[in-house]
């Protein structure tokens, strides 16, 4: 059974109501398994955490995903269990399924939005603790691979405020608010800005969010100190994310930091419709008529200093 992403019935919404237990949109029907799971069915694929079948126009997809591992692996989860092997596809499909399987952790929508953005936060602390090995090729999907991008993108900020333009989920914009930064977290999705507004003040966290693209951001030049771009550029054509580096050095005062994965073909799985290779960063880094570096660490960076600045060392 390989099931192709469906022709979509409206945006996703994370504050979806359950019913009878199970998360429901025009597309997919996901639902806990509690308990010994039934026999397999005819026509049901059946991996260790995952049941899906096709019942009518809908996906039905029954999980054992136990609350404590309701974090952002839940993404490497569903790569490797439904979307690498290539028993669905499609980005928006993916999306509904990790939507519909975080809400159905926990009773109520901000409880089980709270329980997924705790238990990532705390593993990407711990993964950075840990440590991780410098020559390790970029990732994506696991909070081991990101880990060290956060922390990487952390320490090549200046001092003052950031602006982190495409967001998502808004884990890094969480953490540097949480150290003392003023942050504002930016995302086109107004479903996935809406949700990080809700769940801040329950995690403590005092930060401004903003609905817009990445490439025409309301803001006048200079309003942010650092501009972050961290794992955005792959998911735009080109001529979209060469607008979002020239937004972000318009509203950079002291810094851009870009971030990419480097892959030999773009990961569907993820949304991305393009790679990004060292080339392209050096590319950006030139037209911008600015000091800039580019180099490697778990993906490629480009760094450009508006202020003129001294650039970071240790890249």
């Amino acid at each position: 059974m390989t099931s192709e992403a469906p022709d979509l019935a409206g945006p996703i919404d994370p504050f979806a109501e359950t019913v009878h237990g199970a998360y429901r949109d025009g597309v997919v029907e996901v639902r806990a398994l509690t308990g010994i799971r039934p026999r397999r069915a005819l026509h049901m694929v059946r991996t260790p955490h995952f049941d899906v079948r096709h019942v009518g126009d809908r996906l039905h997809v029954d999980h054992c995903v136990p609350p404590a591992r309701v974090d952002d692996d839940l993404s490497g989860l569903l790569a490797d269990e439904l979307f690498g092997p290539g028993w669905l596809r499609g980005p928006e499909l993916f999306e509904r399924i990790f939507t519909g399987v975080v809400r159905t952790s926990a009773p109520s929508a901000r409880q089980s939005w709270e329980l997924f953005y705790r238990n990532t936060l705390a593993r990407v602390d711990e993964a950075i603790a840990d440590g991780y090995d410098p020559a390790t090729p970029s990732g994506h999907g696991t909070i081991a691979d990101y880990a060290p991008v956060y922390a990487r993108a952390e320490a090549l900020l200046a001092p003052g405020s950031v602006l982190e333009l495409g967001c998502c989920f808004g884990f890094l914009a969480l953490r540097l608010a949480a150290a003392g930064r003023q942050v504002t977290a930016s995302d086109v999705s107004p479903g996935t800005v809406r949700l990080l507004e809700s769940v801040a003040p329950r995690l403590g966290v005092d930060l401004a969010t903003r609905v817009a693209d990445a490439a025409r951001f309301p803001a006048a030049d200079g309003s942010a100190d650092n501009v972050l771009v961290v794992h955005l550029l792959e998911h735009l054509e080109p001529e979209h994310g060469d607008r979002v580096v020239a937004e972000a050095v318009r509203l950079a005062a002291r810094r851009v930091v870009v971030a990419c994965p480097l892959e030999e073909e773009a990961d569907e799985t993820w949304g991305h419709v393009r790679t990004v290779s060292i080339a392209d960063l050096d590319r950006w880094g030139r037209r911008t008529g600015l000091p800039y570096a580019v180099g490697e660490h778990h993906g490629g960076w480009l760094v450009i200093d508006a202020d003129m600045l001294t650039l970071p060392t240790g890249r």
